[in-house]
């Protein structure tokens, strides 16, 4: 009888082993795309113009997070590429925005800018680059470390930084293109002494050059009820066009407008990157053993043309339009290259973006332009004016102002007295919103709202002294295109979608946050989290 009790109780627990999964069946190639300057709503927006293979597949097949949010700011590119990474926030990994005033060395940084490396692939400076002022390791470090350097990272996009920090600090290669004359993609010597065969190959195709030819809409342009009018008063435009109205002929503009950079500033510029990523994975061989290896891919184009034509444009349509082409055209590859159910997918932003503020002042809607210039001058009298001295700021940039704390040392001046001096006065000027100083973002654990996301974006070592907050839809920009950077839902709302190996298929309007990507897609690969990590495991996520 105790035999047959002890036979039952086996075969009861059989099933529930063999559901287990194996360690063996983890994804080959995960790959991380970032679509930059994405807003959520462009998946609902032009949701009936995506054919079935690109946004659809990933929406329908896969796993969507409808209330994913940044949960800092700055909302900008560099710090958004290592949030998603990392997993964490500017407060731990130091990428505090593109560029900063850096208080050691007297001068403003860019986040990759690193004179002690050369250039790869051209003989400009544009390649003295590395991934050097990130302080934390990426998920794709991980996964490095956990396959004993044996699993691959590439990263790719047409801006240094979407490559770079992507990518990690032991990435095998991270490249970015070239525009102006010369239409290639580089590196920097950080990565490699010369370029792969395979990118030479590619840059030798011409391949930047075929994409030189007219920019029209895909589809009909009167079916395109999902944006503005063509012709409008929002938008930017090219040098050389007089209206920012289809079509543009770009072997007609490029000269003046920067060469090959112009391609950045269409939907080709995206064309061309899905062509060096599929280049990446045949050159690098990605996925081709049980070994996981990962691709970032970063879309920079939808950046450069919300910039320059603004969130409600015939152009961003149909750039959107275009790039859901192109994210079926990797899928499809992917399936046959890696295999169908053999890689994962994840695709967000690394911000959104707001509506032009005129447009929305046209539709009555709160929204203005703030002088920042007028402003760091008022700021600089009124401290001049109550102290007698005009030494006391070192740098007002990106919304932060930054003390000289040698001159208020030697002048013994309080620098608590001089942040709440200055958020005083900073609060009756009109646009700003908030204010907060370093002494609160230091003393407070603030647990939600906006206060929440200053403390997120704030480096003890790298940030400033007193922070500034415009009010909603207020932006210090040009009258045209779109802007990003603040802490509200139009610039912290991007898509998170999930897909591929190990990944269920559902939705979920659940709150997530940015750092909740690299820690999820760790647990999936089963390897050590990033070490800086602050994000959850989204388990509904995993199958």
């Amino acid at each position: 009888m105790k035999k047959l009790v002890l036979i039952a109780l086996i075969l009861t627990f059989i099933p529930v082993a063999r559901a287990q999964k194996d360690p063996s069946e983890k994804p080959k190639l995960v790959v991380g795309i970032v679509v930059d300057q994405m807003r959520y709503d462009y998946l609902t927006r032009f949701y009936a113009k995506f054919d079935d293979n690109g946004f659809k597949r990933l929406i329908n097949d896969g796993f969507s997070c409808n209330n994913n949010h940044f949960n800092y700011m700055p909302t900008l590119t560099a710090p958004g590429h290592a949030s998603i990474f990392t997993g964490t926030t500017p407060r731990t990994h130091g990428i505090i925005s593109n560029d900063w005033y850096n208080k050691f060395e007297k001068k403003s940084v860019y986040c990759a800018e690193d004179h002690s490396v050369h250039s790869v692939g051209t003989e400009t400076a544009d390649g003295e680059m590395s991934p050097h002022r990130m302080k934390t390791t990426t998920v794709s470090d991980q996964n490095r470390l956990h396959t004993q350097m044996r699993g691959k990272t590439i990263g790719v996009s047409l801006k240094d930084r979407g490559a770079i920090l992507p990518a990690g600090h032991s990435a095998n290669g991270a490249y970015w293109f070239q525009g102006r004359e010369e239409g290639n993609f580089i590196t920097s010597s950080y990565y490699m002494d010369k370029l792969p065969t395979w990118v030479t190959s590619f840059n030798s195709s011409a391949k930047a050059k075929s994409y030189m030819r007219p920019w029209k809409t895909l589809l009909d342009i009167n079916t395109y009820t999902e944006s503005g009018p063509d012709l409008n008063v929002f938008e930017g435009g090219f040098e050389g066009k007089k209206t920012a109205v289809f079509p543009y002929d770009l072997g007609g503009l490029n000269s003046a407008n920067g060469g090959y950079d112009i391609l950045k500033v269409t939907p080709y510029g995206n064309s061309l990157l899905v062509d060096f990523a599929l280049a990446a994975i045949d050159g690098e061989q990605l996925g081709a053993d049980m070994d996981t290896d990962f691709l970032t891919v970063s879309f920079s184009s939808t950046d450069y043309v919300g910039h320059n034509f603004g969130v409600n444009s015939k152009e961003i349509e149909d750039t959107y339009i275009r790039l859901d082409r192109d994210l079926g055209r990797l899928l499809n590859a992917l399936d046959k290259k890696v295999g169908a159910g053999q890689y994962t997918v994840f695709l967000t932003a690394d911000h959104a973006g707001v509506h032009v503020p005129s447009y929305l002042k046209s539709a009555k809607i709160p929204a203005g332009y703030f002088d920042s210039d007028a402003f760091d001058q008022a700021v600089q009298d009124f401290v001049s004016t109550a102290y007698g001295r005009d030494d006391l700021i070192e740098n007002i940039s990106n919304y932060q102002v930054f003390f000289s704390y040698k001159v208020l040392e030697e002048n013994k001046i309080d620098a608590e007295e001089l942040q709440k001096k200055i958020a005083h006065f900073a609060l009756q000027y009109e646009q700003v919103n908030k204010v907060y100083t370093r002494a609160q973002l230091e003393q407070s654990g603030f647990t939600s709202g906006m206060e929440q996301l200053v403390e997120n974006g704030f480096d003890q070592k790298r940030s400033g002294d007193v922070f500034i907050i415009l009010d909603p839809a207020v932006i210090s920009y040009g009258v045209t295109g779109s802007m990003h950077g603040t802490g509200y839902s139009y610039d912290t709302h991007v898509p998170l979608l999930f897909y591929g190996n190990g990944i269920k298929q559902g939705k979920t309007y659940a709150k997530t946050v940015i750092p909740d990507i690299a820690t999820t897609i760790s647990a999936l690969l089963g390897i050590e989290f990033p070490n800086g990590f602050s994000g959850e495991v989204l388990s509904e996520v995993l199958k």
